[in-house]
């Protein structure tokens, strides 16, 4: 199966080839895969090495430019090692990039805790105005990505995962999809965990809502799921929590319950693979249905 990171190299391509404002910033990962993009937009193909800091600095020029920038790495190395940069070279001088990152809470164990990012959401949380993308499939990576590159000069993070799901969802940016309905409360799956909620939740009265978008949190969506049930249970593929704020202010006028599920603040020092940190961290399905229905009744 296609991975949400093949079908970024290609639409990068063909947004380079398409818009002439798109430009995109490489830190040497993903580098070879641009070689041909490179030859035919060399002004506005830029590999600056494995120099993270420098990465988000030329994007921020780049905008100031008023071109389209798209930088990426893996996540570690675009969110957290560059965040100062993030901070001031694109905050702070009020100019817009689209950050796509690879390789974020665990999909590359074998690299380490060095290529684990599993707080990168959170720590954009702390500035204003992102609109940051967890798609679930490469289909739907393509919608958002396009989104993102024709979306005005916002500041957007596109957060692609080896980790994916089987089928994609017809997505609308900002919008949460509702997948299945019931009445026991909403269990909210953000981007690759929808496969595994879908499965954790067969035969509970539930409705499950999903998530390719989570910041703006949408907050009405939400609400409309709720009925007379006010409990949430939000299943994330990164930092326990994350979004546990956004929904208890998008329900701030009313009792309710929140129980947030996602990647442990606690380090697991195993390389293992994909499914064992799934397992690790309680976010295989039986895990999650154990979770949610001890949660619900």
């Amino acid at each position: 199966m296609e991975t949400m990171r093949e079908r970024f190299l290609d639409v990068t391509a063909d947004l380079l080839d398409q818009d002439p404002r798109v430009a995109l910033v490489l830190a040497d990962i993903s580098a070879a895969s641009f070689v041909a993009a490179a030859e035919r937009h060399p002004d506005r193909v830029i590999n600056v090495g494995i120099r993270e800091q420098l990465l988000i600095g030329a994007a921020g020029g780049l905008a100031l430019t008023g071109l389209r920038p798209i930088a990426h790495t893996f996540a570690s190395f675009l969110v957290e090692r560059p965040f100062e940069q993030v901070k001031l070279d694109l905050v702070h001088q009020g100019v817009g990039a689209v950050l796509v990152s690879a390789a974020g809470s665990y999909d590359w164990p074998a690299g380490g805790r060095t290529h684990m990012s599993p707080g990168d959401v959170a720590l954009l949380d702390t500035l204003p105005g992102w609109t940051v993308h967890v798609p679930g499939h490469p289909d739907e990576a393509e919608t958002l990505l396009r989104h993102a590159a024709a979306d005005g000069d916002r500041n957007v993070y596109v957060r692609l995962s080896a980790h994916q799901n089987a089928a994609a969802v017809p997505v609308e940016p900002g919008r949460f999809t509702t997948v299945r309905r019931g009445s026991g409360g909403v269990v909210l799956a953000v981007g690759p965990m929808l496969d595994a909620v879908l499965t954790a939740t067969e035969g509970l009265d539930v409705t499950v809502l999903y998530a390719a978008t989570v910041r703006p949190f949408d907050a009405a969506g939400l609400r409309a799921a709720l009925g007379s049930r006010p409990d949430v249970v939000l299943v994330e593929p990164y930092l326990a929590g994350t979004s546990a704020k956004e929904a208890h202010e998008a329900l701030a006028d009313r009792p309710h319950r929140v129980l947030a599920l996602g990647v442990p603040r606690e380090e697991h020092r195993h390389y293992g693979s994909i499914p064992e940190h799934l397992a690790a961290y309680g976010l295989d399905a039986a895990s999650l249905r154990e979770r949610i229905a001890t949660f619900l009744w």
